[in-house]
């Protein structure tokens, strides 16, 4: 995970190279925990969340303390699952290794478990959509370190932004949609002032591509 990605000045996060959004959901509501600040780190707020081939990426409405966006890579979530209680809203948990700098140690990040709860219509787009989404990134990934073993290569810190060669163009054209889910599919990539901006890796700041 990475506190705070940079975002674009609509709201929308500035891209990676090669990175394509698929979706866009209003009117969810997150809870993450371990969070530096208050609430005894653990945080939640009402915004919008961003599905892409890399990662997903939660930006609040109004900003909780240091709290104004949460960035997810796909290859970095695990024990996903979807939960339909019975007395309240349908929601996703799982939890998110966090992204460690190169040059920083690993026990200085904590893993962070999440929740995205859909109060406001249903989530039969948003869902399935994304379950697929992380399996074939979970399965791509798999498929390039037999590949790096094979060839005796040392297996390196898998890289967030490996997610980004797994096909997705099919998944997005057949994906069903859901007339009570007010989730918008991207079936062309949204473009802006600054649709030139990108990020080439995690810890860096975006320029012009």
């Amino acid at each position: 995970m990475a506190l705070n990605p940079q975002l674009l000045p609509n709201g929308m996060p500035i891209p990676f190279v090669n990175e394509m959004f698929v979706l866009v959901r209003d009117g969810v509501e997150f809870e993450v925990d371990k969070i530096p600040g208050g609430h005894g780190g653990h945080v939640k707020a009402k915004g919008v969340m961003y599905l892409s081939n890399i990662r997903l990426v939660f930006v609040a409405s109004k900003p909780v303390e240091n709290f104004v966006a949460f960035d997810m890579p796909l290859l970095y979530i695990h024990a996903e699952k979807f939960n339909q209680p019975i007395f309240h809203c349908n929601n996703i948990s799982g939890q998110v290794e966090p992204v460690v700098p190169e040059n920083e140690h690993r026990a200085l990040y904590s893993t962070h478990s999440f929740k995205i709860l859909f109060k406001e219509g249903g989530c039969g787009t948003f869902v399935p959509l994304f379950l697929n989404l992380i399996s074939s990134v979970r399965q791509y990934n798999r498929q390039m370190h037999q590949a790096a073993e094979a060839a005796a290569a040392a297996a390196p810190r898998v890289d967030p932004l490996q997610a980004a060669q797994t096909p997705v163009d099919e998944m997005m054209r057949h994906a069903y949609v859901d007339p009570n889910d007010p989730t918008k599919i991207y079936l062309q990539q949204p473009s802006g002032g600054e649709s030139q901006l990108r990020r080439r890796a995690y810890h860096s700041n975006a320029g012009e591509h």
